[in-house]
C-alpha cells in the first residue's frame, strides 16, 4: 500500500550533539553547512571516540584468523591504491577494508583523500557519514549524508557491493539506500525522530527486495512510535511477513515479527550477545518496552547492552544514547 508520513506533530528534543575532535583542515574537509561543532578532549593513545557517556571507546581484539583475513584484505586494497591513488573504487576499498578492522579515525582520513580528489563522487561522503556515525560524530555523518543525498538526487540508482558478501553471495543495498538507512539513523540516534522520517519515505523509494523492506521498516516503525503514531506504525508493518526471503537482515525481519505479535519478545532478548546483528534484535526488543510504557524495564535493558563489548554496533550505539537522554 502507499503510505505517507505527515511531518506535522509535535517535535521531540534531539540528544545534544555527540561530537569527536574538531575538523583539522582540509584533511577532513567537510561540505558546507556543515554545523559547527565544540572541542572536546583528545582521545587517549588507541581510543577511536568517545561514547556519549564520556567514556574512550578502543577497537575490540579479533580472533587471530580474522585478523589475518582483514590483514590480507587491507594489504590487496592498499596495492590497487599504490597502483593508481586517484581511483576512486581504489581509494573506497581502501577506506573500507581499514574500516572493518575498527580503525575508524583512519578510515575517515582514507574517505576524506577520496573527497578532495572526487569532490563529486557521493559515495566518499556515503561511507565517510557512516563512519562518523561508529565515532559518535552524528552532525557532521548528517552533513556528509546529506550532501551525498544531494549528489544522488534524481540520478539512477547502482548496486553497493559487498565487502563481507552474504551467504547467497548476492549484494541487497544500493548507494541511494545506503545513503539515506545511514542519514535517518543518525537522526534518530540523536532523538530527531520527526526528521529521521523523511528519509526513511526516500529509502523505502528506492527499495527493491526484502532485506531492504525489513531494514528500514524496523527503524522506521520504531520512530513512529516514539513519536505516538501508533497507526502509521502498523501500516509499516503490514508488507512485513514470516515468508519473506531475506538474506541478511534475518535480525531486523524477527524483530518486525515480533512488533506483529509473531514472536515473543522474551524468544528474542538476549544481552549477552556481541554481533551487531544480535546487539540490534537486543535495543529493538528493549525499545519496544519503552514505548509500550515499561520504561524502567527497558532503562534496564539498555544499560545490559551497554556492558558488552560491541560497542560499533548501531544498536549499541542507540542504548548508549537512550542512556545518555536519561542523564539530561
Amino acid at each position: 500500500m502507499h503510505r505517507t508520513c505527515l511531518l506535522t506533530t509535535t517535535f521531540l528534543a534531539p540528544l545534544v550533539t555527540a561530537c569527536g575532535p574538531a575538523d583539522s583542515g582540509s584533511s577532513d574537509a567537510a561540505p558546507a553547512g556543515t554545523p559547527a561543532t565544540a572541542v572536546t578532549p583528545a582521545l587517549p593513545e588507541g581510543a577511536e571516540a568517545f561514547s556519549l557517556l564520556g567514556e574512550p571507546l578502543y577497537p575490540a581484539p579479533r580472533p587471530d584468523e580474522v585478523a589475518a583475513r582483514q590483514a590480507d584484505d587491507i594489504a590487496t586494497a592498499r596495492a590497487n591504491y599504490d597502483a593508481d591513488p586517484d581511483d576512486a573504487d581504489a581509494i573506497i576499498w581502501l577506506g573500507r577494508r581499514i574500516g572493518y578492522t575498527g580503525r575508524y579515525r583512519d578510515a575517515i582520513e582514507v574517505f576524506s583523500e577520496g573527497i578532495r580528489k572526487h569532490p563529486g563522487d557521493a559515495r566518499m561522503y556515503r561511507h565517510r557519514g557512516h563512519r562518523r556515525i561508529s565515532v559518535r560524530e552524528f552532525d557532521r555523518a548528517i552533513a556528509d549524508l546529506t550532501h551525498a543525498a544531494g549528489l544522488v538526487e534524481g540520478q539512477p540508482d547502482e548496486i553497493e557491493p559487498d565487502g563481507q558478501p552474504n551467504e547467497r553471495g548476492i549484494p541487497t543495498s544500493t548507494l541511494q539506500s545506503n545513503i539515506h538507512y545511514h542519514l535517518a539513523l543518525a537522526h534518530y540516534l540523536k532523538g530527531d525522530f520527526e526528521t529521521a522520517l523523511q528519509s526513511y519515505e526516500d529509502y523505502f523509494a528506492v527499495t527493491t527486495n526484502p532485506d531492504q523492506l525489513v531494514a528500514i521498516s524496523h527503524w522506521w516503525y520504531m520512530a513512529l512510535r516514539r513519536l505516538g503514531r501508533d497507526e502509521e506504525a502498523a501500516a509499516v508493518l503490514e508488507p512485513v511477513t514470516a515468508e519473506l526471503d531475506v538474506i541478511e537482515n534475518t535480525s531486523y525481519h524477527r524483530l518486525l515479527l515480533m512488533y506483529k505479535g509473531e514472536i515473543e519478545a522474551d524468544e528474542l532478548w538476549d544481552p549477552e550477545t556481541e554481533d551487531p546483528a544480535g546487539v540490534a534484535i537486543a535495543y529493538g526488543v528493549a525499545n519496544w518496552h519503552l514505548y509500550n510504557g515499561r520504561a524502567e524495564q527497558a532503562e534496564e535493558m539498555f544499560r545490559r547492552i551497554l556492558e558488552g563489548s560491541g560497542w560499533a554496533g548501531f544498536g549499541y550505539i542507540a542504548a548508549e544514547a537512550e542512556i545518555a537522554r536519561l542523564r539530561g
